[in-house]
């Protein structure tokens, strides 16, 4: 049987960051209890019968601040109906700002093994520009706090093209993440998209142009590489064998089961999702009434979109892609590897660092007439 991941929602945040636009609503503990209930209904009322999972990754919002008691109960929930085991890949998301040395060991004790910190930047101008609540020196005691509670498997963000960022202040967040025992670095652009308040105030802001978001980020490829962290996926960066398990089940077209409001989820071959609104899924007692259909999943389209995320590449030769007209896909992957945006070998189409920049332009071109 297909071991699938599990995604669970954790929809709450102390303070909203003004560039985000993910679904989050303010935290408190009445909510959260009766949330937690929701979820663990969900979990037991779930139609897609007899499932198994190998990964299991808590996002949000803020899952930290749901507190040790309500994280264990989920967690002891997901191992007893989804046959999770000692290899399983177990993430929380936290801030640094919201974890203490007594939750993290209680963490692991209770089974989480990975743990993801929203760090940003190790420029205290450049957390307070981006509304972030937490210091460098906090985002440094929380990774060290949580290597002694027992997390080897840290995972820190990093983002590029924030206000009055520069070359330097970024090779100095890399530095500062390279000295700490992280074992993987999820490097993203800013983006500003309508939801976030920043939107509002994106004219004002000192944000980089298109050419200096470019520079930033390949530099900052080059930085983690040469810090000895592989790039995998187009944001994404760790040592050896600690790439998140989790996230390769997206980009591989694999199968997961979101739950919690705006969750989604691939199974079968169609695409799910529940709406955004929490109140609706802790107060429906039937709460799969509210899950949405999106359509169809896997497609060819969709398989060499995601794939090309990958450092591992689209490779042609896949059984599932039959009828893709592999030829044509070569023929042009030739002609756009003469521009130095992806290679050619085996039957394998990857990107260069160049060619993730462009990632959207290059699978257009891949796709185009590929009927």
């Amino acid at each position: 049987m297909e071991r699938i991941g599990i995604y669970l929602h954790i929809p709450f945040c102390k303070t909203k960051c003004p560039y985000c636009d993910f679904y989050s609503i303010p935290f408190s503990e009445g909510l959260a209890d009766a949330y937690t209930a929701a979820l663990l209904r969900a979990m037991e009322t779930q139609p897609f019968g007899d499932l198994r999972a190998d990964t299991v990754y808590l996002g949000g919002g803020t899952p930290s601040l749901m507190g040790l008691k309500r994280l264990d109960a989920l967690l002891s929930q997901t191992v007893r109906l989804f046959g999770l085991d000692g290899d399983s890949e177990i993430t929380l998301e936290a801030n640094p700002d919201t974890v203490a040395p007594a939750l993290l060991s209680g963490l692991r004790r209770c089974g989480y093994n990975r743990i993801s910190f929203g760090v940003q930047s190790a420029d205290d101008r450049e957390l307070a520009a981006l509304g972030r609540p937490h210091t460098a020196g906090q985002a440094r005691d929380a990774i060290l706090a949580a290597y002694t509670a027992g997390f080897e498997n840290i995972s820190a963000d990093l983002m590029l093209g924030v206000p009055r960022q520069t070359l330097k202040s970024l090779e100095q967040s890399v530095e500062f993440l390279k000295s700490l025992p992280v074992r993987h670095i999820s490097a993203y652009m800013l983006s500003i998209e309508p939801g976030a308040a920043f939107y509002h105030l994106r004219d004002g802001l000192p944000l980089p142009n298109e050419d200096e978001e470019a520079a930033l980020y390949l530099v900052c490829v080059e930085l983690l590489q040469g810090a000895g962290f592989t790039q995998y996926e187009v944001s994404n960066f760790a040592r050896e064998g600690a790439p998140c398990r989790h996230n390769l089940k997206y980009w591989r077209c694999e199968q997961y089961l979101g739950l919690g409001p705006a969750a989604h989820s691939f199974m079968g071959s169609a695409r799910y999702f529940f709406g955004k609104d929490t109140e609706a899924f802790i107060n429906t007692r039937d709460v799969f009434s509210l899950l949405r259909c999106d359509g169809a999943g896997g497609g060819i389209a969709e398989q060499l979109m995601l794939r090309l995320r990958l450092s591992e590449g689209f490779d042609t030769k896949l059984p599932e892609l039959r009828g893709a007209r592999p030829d044509f896909l070569l023929e042009k992957a030739r002609e756009l590897s003469g521009c130095g945006l992806c290679t050619v070998r085996d039957g394998v189409i990857s990107l260069t660092a160049k060619g993730f920049l462009l990632s959207n332009t290059v699978t257009a071109a891949l796709l185009g007439g590929n009927g």
